[in-house]
């Protein structure tokens, strides 16, 4: 019998919390219940207390009772280490929770430990806002309790009923996949899209399974985190367009680690400038006032691009290079000289060969090997050679 957790603060979501469980009872599940309140004691008695939780990092409230913001981040802390070991153990199978703002933030702290995959869901009074901070990189469902969770009324019971249906919907799915082929990841854009499907059948044929994140900034970030993980084979970034908005200050910024995590793991790794080209923002109104002179491009009515100056390309090329010289002896960067975009193209409206030749011999210092390749990144034949070079060094690593 599959169990799923009911996580929360059952010291002031209680009955709410056991209403959730009971409904997953009566679906035929088992329910590990986990107390994660910092207040008054639980209303019921959970299956793991806040205090074995605790005891788990060694740590104890009480020196900070008074404190609720460091209480809620200490018991998230907390939560997070047991969680994954809850999960490892197979005494659970999945993740439920019901919060506010304060339990929101613990429950989900746990959800963004366990891996990819494990069914998480998050009922929650800031479900319809902006959710980034606590999902972070990870798949976890963040329902709308449309109501306070504060009750059992009419409107909860429907909600927290079909939560409860969901997570058990999630834990019957059977996943399908052949975990045996190793993994390579590629990053994708609008922009270089061609590019990643010709490049992505090359490298499944050869016995690869690709993963292709979109260079949106948490797309970047998952990448990354992936990586870190110790999953993946090979990593195939075409696009680092990321840096461009870490640079100037666009709404697509992967952070500073962009580039990090294949460094530190020593993978065999294809890098390309794809897309340094441009910075991201929302509806053009939205575009600081310093960058209205340059040239500007509505991708769409949500997304406005900037291009790139000379200047900052060439410090984009300086931020690549000294990336690059951070990875071991499995790396080749790889440089389409006549486009990094659709829209650098010759004729298009990003094109601009003086801001593209101080981005191209800034990347050029670094002490690694770079390829020039006299084609569009969209071109067959850029394509295939950073899929082919990707697979000698897989071969040779």
């Amino acid at each position: 019998m599959k169990t799923i957790a009911v996580l929360g603060t059952y010291d002031t979501k209680g009955d709410e919390l056991e209403f959730v469980a009971q409904k997953i009872r009566d679906q035929g599940f088992a329910v590990l219940t986990i107390d994660v309140g910092t207040g008054e004691p639980p209303r019921i008695t959970p299956d793991v207390t806040r205090d074995e939780l605790l005891a788990s990092v060694d740590a104890d409230l009480k020196p900070i009772a008074g404190d609720r913001g460091a209480c809620v981040a200490l018991m998230g802390r907390a939560a997070a280490a047991a969680l994954p070991s809850l999960a490892a153990e197979r005494r659970i199978d999945a993740v439920l929770s019901l919060g506010g703002g304060g339990g929101t933030s613990i429950a989900t702290a746990a959800m963004r430990a366990l891996p990819i995959g494990f069914p998480k869901l998050m009922v929650s009074t800031v479900a319809s806002g902006d959710t980034s901070a606590y999902i972070g990189t990870k798949d976890i469902v963040m329902m709308p309790s449309v109501v306070d969770v504060a009750g059992l009324n009419r409107i909860s019971q429907l909600v927290f009923t079909r939560a409860a249906g969901a997570i058990c919907g999630m834990v019957q799915a059977e996943v399908e996949s052949d975990a045996a082929k190793p993994i390579i990841v590629a990053s994708m854009f609008g922009n270089t899209t061609k590019c990643i499907e010709i490049a992505k059948p090359i490298l499944e044929n050869a016995g690869y399974e690709v993963l292709v994140f979109h260079a949106t900034g948490i797309g970047g970030r998952a990448m990354e985190d992936l990586i870190a993980s110790g999953m993946v084979a090979g990593v195939l970034d075409i696009t680092t367009t990321e840096l461009a908005d870490e640079l100037l200050g666009g709404i697509m910024s992967a952070g500073p680690n962009r580039l990090e995590a294949a460094a530190k793991a020593g993978l065999p790794t294809v890098i390309a400038p794809g897309c340094l080209d441009m910075a991201n923002f929302g509806p053009r109104s939205t575009v600081p006032d310093r960058y209205r002179s340059r040239l500007i491009y509505e991708h769409n009515p949500d997304n406005t691009l900037v291009r790139t100056t000379a200047e900052e390309s060439a410090r984009l090329g300086r931020t690549l290079a000294e990336q690059v010289d951070r990875y071991g002896d499995h790396v080749t960067v790889m440089i389409p000289t006549r486009a990094i975009s659709v829209i650098s193209a010759p004729g298009q409206p990003f094109h601009d060969p003086g801001a593209d030749a101080a981005l191209f011999e800034a990347i050029g210092k670094t002490r690694k090997p770079v390829v020039r390749i006299e084609c569009e990144i969209n071109d067959k034949a850029f394509a295939s050679a950073a899929a082919n070079e990707l697979l000698r060094l897989l071969a040779n690593g």
